[in-house]
């Protein structure tokens, strides 16, 4: 299968100031292909019930996303608010532009 699209998988990280506080700081980021899909319409509309905005899919290999709550694609921050795998080897990021409350 060829991969169409690049994502920037980010972990926000975390460091110590000089007082040995820790504050939000270094961001890990991750360069992985994927393919861009679109969200299903019973995808879409069970996340509208739950309150969330799916706008995009990103499907990934498995093995390259380790639980980064965010990805950057074209130039565009989305929070990734579920993923879904049929196989355990492809995995899919639905994804949303708006952070997501909690």
């Amino acid at each position: 299968m060829m991969w169409r699209d690049v994502v920037t998988l980010v972990q926000p990280g975390q460091v110590r100031n000089e007082y040995g506080e820790v504050a939000s700081g270094g961001i890990e980021n991750v360069e992985i292909c994927a393919n861009r899909l679109s969200v299903r319409q019973t995808e879409f509309y069970q996340a509208l019930a739950a309150g969330l905005k799916p706008e995009l899919v990103f499907e990934v290999m498995a093995a390259e996303f380790t639980g980064q709550p965010q990805l950057l694609h074209e130039g565009v921050t989305y929070y990734v608010i579920r993923t879904f795998t049929k196989n355990g080897e492809r995995l899919e990021l639905v994804c949303s532009r708006y952070p997501m409350e909690g």
